[in-house]
């Protein structure tokens, strides 16, 4: 189709402005009506978004190093987000009446100074159940030979938040989790925002110090995704992607041992998304094309559903609407563009 007859774009519900820096994060709330933005200075901004300004306003990363990441889920709470700097810390901070908390009520010190940003667990919407669940963090054999096992239970809670008399949707407090690009660049590491502690370490080395499997190779962790399988009776998965092009599946109960390796883009990747379902997502990256993927835990495999060609090169965003059928990518060539799935 000729750019003559291709439809303007929309204008814009709102315009927040505010940032006095580069804006390099957002993520909405899950039920409530407020917007969270990071910025390269180091500033965290809630958004009120149906009167469209500023609630509160709080440096939390210092201004040199700035905000890579900002993240806010369901299975934290209801009143929690979590901020990433590249001072190599991240942060969980309390979302109170007039704002953010004074301090975070966590810091993690990674000494992981990416760009890669962090993610938090998705689960599939499909299995969320009312009642308790729990989650495990099962390490077959950790850097001292022991087996560690994590189970952590929590309840589903209701809470009228807004004043509008919306109520917060069920909850699971037992998937608080962060997945990162590691002190090594090309590691993934796994931590636990209840103790602050690091949980495992993908590729983990084994008794002996070392690792059947290394992914120095493929340069450094570019991209990460955590997630629940669908009937995987709570053990955590991470998609990573690396600088090469490729993508590793892990299982963190055999975290020497990728899942499956795949390598569907020529040039780095720079974004993963997860569907609602986790049975599959889409990627991003350096090249000229975004790849649709199934994940199939019994066979193993990860294998292209659609490829999607690029007048441009570069996608550095994308996400799934939750209901799976349509997905959205943000490109170099400054280019907001929706999918049918």
């Amino acid at each position: 189709m000729s750019s003559k007859g291709k439809r303007p774009p929309p204008d814009p519900v709102a315009v927040l402005r505010g940032h006095r820096a580069s804006v390099t994060d957002v993520c909405f709330h899950s039920s409530r009506p407020i917007l969270f933005t990071g910025s390269s200075d180091g500033e965290l901004r809630i958004w009120d978004t149906i009167q469209h300004r500023t609630v509160s306003s709080s440096w939390v990363h210092s201004a040199a190093h700035g905000i890579i990441a900002v993240a806010c889920s369901s299975v934290l709470g209801t009143n929690k987000v979590v901020s990433q700097g590249r001072d190599g810390t991240v942060k969980c901070w309390d979302i109170e009446e007039g704002g953010l908390s004074r301090t975070p009520s966590l810091t993690i010190r990674t000494n992981s100074y990416h760009f890669c940003k962090l993610s938090l667990v998705k689960k599939p919407i499909a299995n969320a159940k009312k009642g308790k669940e729990t989650v495990h963090l099962e390490i077959s054999e950790d850097s001292r030979g022991k087996t560690t096992e994590n189970q952590v239970e929590g309840s589903d809670t209701f809470e009228d938040h807004l004043q509008g008399g919306l109520t917060e949707e069920t909850h699971v407090e037992g998937l608080k989790y962060v997945a990162m690009a590691g002190e090594q660049s090309s590691e993934v590491e796994i931590w636990d925002l209840n103790t602050g502690e690091r949980s495992a370490r993908l590729p983990q080395e084994n008794v002996s110090g070392s690792s059947s499997f290394s992914t120095k190779q493929r340069g450094m962790c570019m991209a990460v995704q955590s997630f629940l399988l669908p009937g995987s009776q709570g053990f955590l998965n991470v998609l990573a992607g690396y600088e090469d092009g490729s993508m590793l599946w892990w299982d963190v109960r055999n975290p020497g041992t990728p899942v499956t390796s795949v390598r569907f883009h020529s040039e780095p990747v720079l974004s993963l998304c997860i569907d609602g379902s986790c049975n599959g997502g889409i990627s991003g990256a350096a090249d000229d094309k975004s790849v649709f993927y199934n994940l199939d835990y019994p066979m193993g495999s990860c294998v292209v559903k659609k490829e999607i060609s690029l007048e441009r090169p570069g996608i550095s965003s994308t996400s799934i609407r939750p209901d799976c059928k349509i997905a959205a990518t943000a490109g170099w060539d400054h280019r907001f563009v929706s999918h049918l799935i």
